[in-house]
């Protein structure tokens, strides 16, 4: 007997194996998320219930091909763990169509916390301020968190206090579109303060979407508008929405 030397035969019957398990999850193995319906329910007798709702019984698999043929619906396993599995007669395309219809509404409707973060020098210039402080209120206003950052540099660290001022001062200019959540404090070089929205995240897709609308109707009430302005209105509008409606956690950072 030779040690290191793979038999070929038993190499080939492995081979086999393997691309026998992979066949038979391509065709719907357990991996497989769908339900089985009408011929690929393999089972002698169901627990039928009817297109009600009602409980029909157990009854034999033909008998329950038969009842979905005659009602023109489909033979769908709804629970295949069950002893025996229950199946149900339904529209199976129409039930497909309606869940994913939901499941799109509700990602919809969903409301992600998103912080969103802004850095500030201490020294920063008042033309700057206005301007990153225009993105934080706007922020708040779309129902995100906000995390200010101040950057200090070289001899800046031994004034904290100047950072601590002006994150009192951003406070305090946005206070009425949001609160301080995390007190100013010092993290390495850099001072951190967390400002949360009065407003929560649903009420500002739903403000957003309404503004949209109007803007839609005004657009229709005025057909002799330039062009250009209700273009550009569209474009604010579908940003607005858009924003609202990160469909996932993200951190946006704008840059000092």
């Amino acid at each position: 007997m030779c040690f290191g030397v793979v038999d070929e035969t038993t190499e080939h019957r492995r081979y086999a194996a393997v691309r026998q398990t992979a066949v038979w999850c391509y065709q719907g193995g357990s991996i497989s998320t769908e339900p089985r319906i009408n011929d690929r329910i393999r089972v002698p007798e169901v627990r039928l219930v009817g297109p009600s709702g009602e409980q029909v019984g157990i009854v034999p698999l033909a008998k329950a091909l038969e009842l979905a043929q005659e009602y023109d619906l489909d033979l769908v396993e709804v629970a295949a763990s069950a002893r025996p599995p229950v199946c149900k007669l339904m529209d199976y395309g129409k039930f497909k169509y309606e869940s994913a219809m939901k499941a799109r509404e509700a990602r919809k409707n969903q409301a992600h916390t998103v912080i969103k973060e802004m850095k500030l020098r201490p020294k920063i210039d008042p033309h700057d301020y206005d301007t990153k402080k225009g993105h934080v209120v706007r922020f708040l206003k779309q129902g995100d968190k906000v995390k200010i950052t101040i950057m200090f540099r070289g001899r800046e660290q031994s004034r904290p206090e100047l950072g601590y001022r002006l994150l009192q001062r951003l406070a305090s200019d946005v206070e009425d579109l949001g609160f301080i959540e995390s007190n100013p404090k010092q993290d390495g070089r850099n001072m951190i303060m967390v400002l949360g929205p009065h407003k929560k995240k649903t009420e500002a897709m739903a403000e957003a979407r309404q503004a949209q609308e109007a803007r839609k109707a005004e657009a229709k009430a005025n057909p002799g508008r330039s062009q250009n302005a209700a273009d550009a209105d569209a474009v604010n509008a579908e940003g607005d929405v858009a924003a609202a409606d990160a469909e996932a956690p993200a951190e946006a950072s704008a840059e000092a």
